[in-house]
């Protein structure tokens, strides 16, 4: 059996083709877009007609590569961007006549779940830990074990939501990196009680920015890491403390020119770090980990 999952982020579209067989999985086909369905206007509530049509012409593409590998299944679900849009409809509606995919809006929960099965199936999971996915509009907050899941969350912070709110300066200013601290802790209050009573021992980062922090890392110290051909990987925290001090303190251009950067991330990044050091820092967490399985993955474990 091959099965099509498709992650159609904030940011950026996700394509992965597997063939399943005897409840292992092969990785026949895997690619993603930076569509940017959140610019401009995510605040709004609006997909601006460019990221639209950007949306529209990459699933096209997905839908080509889908066709040649003969998929049986295919799994598309829209996540922040989308669901929260006056348009979303819309453009579900533009993605079945134009590119032939039925895409489900899912919920904030639901996203949150697909995560934990992507996390999971990546052996990232081996304590009482809470899992982070930083989207570009909306970050999911799961409290879990190997086991099971105690408690889940979505919340509307995500890096595309809080630059277009907050980050105007380059380098972040004092003022607005304060500002931007003071919203996550008060949109996060619940997550906070809640870890007083499980006390996760450990923050696992769903791919996205985390694989940048890890990329950096790497990179500032004169060591390779292939994200693309690990599972999961496990941060040394005085390393991360480091480069997350350089992102935030640097301009745009400095970013820019890091070792590890892709250029979607430049900016978001520093929105990613002020999350990624909130949770950290309320919590007192100090075990850091990469989950490279995300979403998507999730969707593939459905069908394990």
């Amino acid at each position: 059996m091959r099965v099509a999952a498709i992650d159609l982020g904030t940011n950026t579209f996700h394509l992965i083709i597997v063939e399943i067989k005897d409840s292992i999985f092969k990785v026949l086909y895997k690619t993603n877009q930076a569509v940017k369905l959140g610019e401009g206007r995510i605040n709004e509530n609006i997909i601006v007609p460019a990221a639209f049509e950007r949306g529209v012409n990459c699933l096209k593409v997905f839908n080509e590569r889908i066709e040649a590998y003969n998929v049986d299944i295919v799994k598309a679900t829209a996540t922040s961007a989308v669901r929260s849009a006056n348009n979303g409809q819309e453009f579900i509606d533009a993605a079945k006549a134009n590119a032939n995919i039925r895409i489900e809006a899912i919920t904030g929960d639901e996203e949150a779940t697909l995560i934990y099965g992507g996390v999971k199936l990546s052996g990232a999971i081996d304590s009482k830990s809470l899992i982070m996915d930083i989207g570009g509009g909306s970050v999911e907050l799961i409290l879990c074990d190997e086991r099971q899941i105690f408690w889940k969350k979505s919340y509307n912070i995500g890096a595309a939501r809080l630059m277009q709110q907050f980050f105007k300066s380059n380098p972040i200013s004092d003022n607005e990196k304060n500002n931007i601290l003071d919203h996550i802790e008060n949109q996060l209050t619940d997550l906070f009680n809640i870890c007083e009573a499980h006390q996760p021992e450990t923050l696992i980062g769903s791919a996205g920015a985390f694989e940048t922090f890890a990329e950096l890392i790497e990179a500032k110290h004169h060591r390779r890491i292939e994200v693309s051909k690990i599972k999961n990987h496990t941060f040394n925290y005085g390393d991360y403390i480091e480069i997350s001090k350089d992102i935030i303190k640097s301009t745009h251009q400095q970013r820019s020119d890091m070792k590890g950067m892709i250029p979607l991330r430049v900016d978001m990044i520093v929105m990613a770090t002020l999350i990624t050091n909130c949770v950290l820092d309320r919590l007192q967490i100090v075990n850091l980990k990469l989950s490279t399985y995300d979403l998507k993955m999730g969707i593939i474990a459905l069908y394990l």
